[in-house]
């Protein structure tokens, strides 16, 4: 028994319009389980119905099935954008959690910095008098800068006077601001004044908050580079624990809190930090939507990345030779190299004396001794030969002619392709070469360090890279790189929580203090003794400490990039020299010095590094050095003149008259009327 039934058959590209709206029989036997249509069903015609029922239920049918086939997509289309909410939702979770522990580690560490610089310091018991002279190394005429823009009666006036400061170094009219670079003094002192910060927190104390504010944003910086590297911010955490495990070759905040390198080093981390964020996320989807416009534009593309890459090295090398050396005068940074890399030989003071400087000096082994034991040298020279080797077989593709791969997968293990690593690899190649030739370049080169090491071991890239080259095959690589990835970092989190968290902790117990009681005790005479308007010649660190606590001119300054005041530094360091009475009383004249201030620290220095002593460098600049059968001797027709003058005998009477001594210093007034006593 059969059923006859009609159907209407798709219409296909092509068919003529008899085709449209066809009707073929289908016959279907009696053995099919189907039930038999009736008329009420949708698409069956009834022989001898009504045509108008039959095309009413016809265009039904279609609209049923154009229904459902808008339907379908849109439900697909609902999924997907369920499940992109889903991961969008998930990766916003991470990426909270992430700035929140990196946030929470740079707070933490801003309080540690100034629990442990209170304690230091006893900071909060202090005198002011007392707590400025703590800005040791003769950065607290920064400081000084600061105080002044807070007396002023309006921030313009303040920036105006420092734009024509006569009251600083005698006999010179300078731009404070920008020969001292005291825009981070301005800004601060200005958001003092508009906040009326002055209500609640004393300027000291909001000059050095700010400062420990900014190394919380340096420490966050090192974090969220770390983090965005390697995919977790595991790595950020390791990053911070091997910072402040290393303070004392990372910064150089815990003692010399107004240096510029404090205020510049944050800004710098976040411009990294920034670079970083833009070459791992922007960069694969940038070039592969350049790439399917056009093999031109692709190459415009690359260009113009390789551009930024080297114009921004370019600029980090500009600026850190600058910071490291005078460049006044042009031939000086050409003498200068010549006798650091033994290529020639000087009896210059300054240059001489640049080299004695510890910044300036190759670093010691007590640095790599001290990395190797927080572990963080050995796992850097691991990374670094991992990422080094990839990045040039990357480079070798790209000359040998293979395609660039736009979507690196983790099986892939070329975690030399990913352009942040390339980027990275090379900054720190840079920083590392600098920092072998001057140790002060440690303090750039080991927070990089830390970061780059910190990525390295919780990258599964990295450790899926060493495989790929060992052509591991027992144990699936990407499993084993994803274990070594988490378990490594752990490793080492866990060994160094237990070996130097104790010691970190024990630093905030030690009851230590800082106290000179010869220096205050010389600033109060000054400050009560000296007229407003004298003149001081010391050593520049000093000479920075009589400026910020007095106020008075000085006749030099402890700024090593200028070649001017470096030489107003050489002339004033004669006192120290086998010279007589008169030629030290002509180089003071000539400075308008009033008071010259004589250490006995530097008189009578012991060190062991006898080149490097103040008064041997004088000897040789002087020519009053003698070679004999190997031995060296400092021969002149007059005593030292830092010696000599103590004897209070004729001729030193007759130019200097001694007004003030304690057991560190001596302090002689320049005559201005000579009298001639024999």
């Amino acid at each position: 028994m059969t059923e006859l039934r009609c159907r209407k058959t798709d219409t296909s590209e092509g068919a003529t319009g008899e085709d449209e709206g066809q009707i073929e029989p289908e016959v279907q036997t009696a053995d099919t389980k189907e039930p038999v249509n009736t008329e009420e069903d949708e698409g069956s015609v009834s022989i001898g119905g009504d045509g108008g029922d039959k095309r009413q239920k016809d265009e039904g049918q279609d609209a049923h099935h154009k229904e459902e086939e808008s339907n379908r997509p849109e439900s697909a289309v609902k999924r997907s954008k369920s499940s992109s909410a889903s991961v969008f939702l998930q990766r916003l979770v991470r990426v909270f959690f992430g700035f929140l522990a990196a946030v929470a580690c740079g707070i933490l560490y801003a309080a540690y910095l100034s629990a442990y610089h209170d304690r230091k310091f006893w900071f909060s018991t202090r005198q002011e008098l007392e707590r400025e002279i703590t800005f040791q190394g003769g950065s607290g005429v920064y400081y000084y800068y600061y105080k002044h823009m807070l007396t002023v009666p309006s921030f313009e006036r303040g920036f105006y006077e420092l734009t024509l400061d006569n009251r600083t170094i005698s006999g010179q009219t300078i731009n404070a601001v920008e020969r001292l670079s005291l825009y981070p003094e301005l800004i601060t002192s200005y958001i003092y004044r508009v906040t009326d910060s002055q209500d609640f927190v004393e300027p000291i104390y909001f000059y050095v908050g700010a400062v420990f504010g900014l190394q919380a944003v340096y420490v966050t910086a090192l974090f969220v580079c770390s983090w965005v590297m390697s995919g977790t911010w595991v790595a950020g955490m390791l990053a911070v624990a091997w910072y402040v495990i290393n303070r004392p070759d990372t910064t150089k905040v815990d003692f010399a809190i107004p240096l510029r390198d404090n205020w510049a080093l944050p800004y710098f981390s976040c411009q990294v930090a920034a670079l970083t964020g833009f070459l791992s996320n922007n960069i694969s989807s940038a070039t592969e939507q350049k790439m399917k416009k056009g093999p031109l534009v692709a190459r415009v593309m690359k260009l113009f990345l390789h551009f930024h890459l080297v114009f921004t090295t370019a600029i980090t090398f500009s600026y850190l030779v600058k910071k490291l050396i005078p460049v006044s005068e042009s031939d000086f940074i050409l003498k200068f190299l010549e006798v650091k890399f033994g290529l020639n030989t000087t009896t210059d003071f300054i240059t001489n004396f640049l080299m004695c400087q510890e910044s300036f000096q190759t670093p010691s082994q007590d640095l790599f001794l001290r990395l190797t034991q927080a572990s963080v040298l050995p796992f850097y020279l691991l990374v670094l030969t991992v990422c080094l080797l990839s990045t040039l077989q990357t480079i070798y593709r790209r000359l040998s002619g293979q395609p660039m791969k736009t979507n690196i997968r983790l099986e892939d293990g070329r975690i030399g392709e990913q352009p942040e690593v390339i980027y990275h690899v090379f900054h720190t190649l840079l920083f590392g070469g600098l920092t072998l030739l001057f140790d002060g370049m440690k303090y750039l080169w080991t927070p990089y360090v830390c970061m780059f090491t910190a990525f390295g071991v919780c990258s599964p890239d990295l450790w899926m890279t060493v495989f790929k080259w060992l052509k591991l095959k027992s144990i699936h690589p990407v499993v084993l790189s994803l274990i070594l990835s988490t378990a490594v970092p752990t490793i080492i989190g866990f060994s160094l929580w237990r070996e130097y968290c104790p010691r970190v902790l024990a630093e905030l117990s030690d009851v230590q203090e800082f106290y000179n009681p010869d220096t205050v005790e010389l600033i109060n005479w000054i400050k009560s003794q000296a007229p407003v308007a004298a003149v001081f010649a010391g050593s520049p660190q000093l000479l920075g400490t009589v400026k910020l606590c007095s106020g008075s001119a000085v006749t030099s300054l402890p700024l090593y990039s200028d070649i001017n005041l470096l030489r107003r530094t050489e002339d004033t360091y004669q006192v120290y020299a086998m010279r007589s009475a008169e030629d030290i009383y002509k180089i003071l004249t000539s400075q308008k010095t009033n008071y010259v201030i004589i250490e006995d620290s530097i008189c009578n220095e012991l060190s062991l590094n006898k080149g490097c002593r103040i008064k041997d460098l004088l000897d040789i600049s002087n020519g009053h050095v003698i070679h004999d059968k190997g031995e060296i001797y400092s021969f002149s027709k007059h005593g030292r003149f830092c010696h000599e003058i103590k004897m209070n005998y004729s001729p030193y009477t007759n130019y200097f008259t001694r007004v003030f001594w304690n057991r560190s210093y001596h302090v002689y007034k320049v005559n201005t009327v000579i009298s001639f006593q024999y």
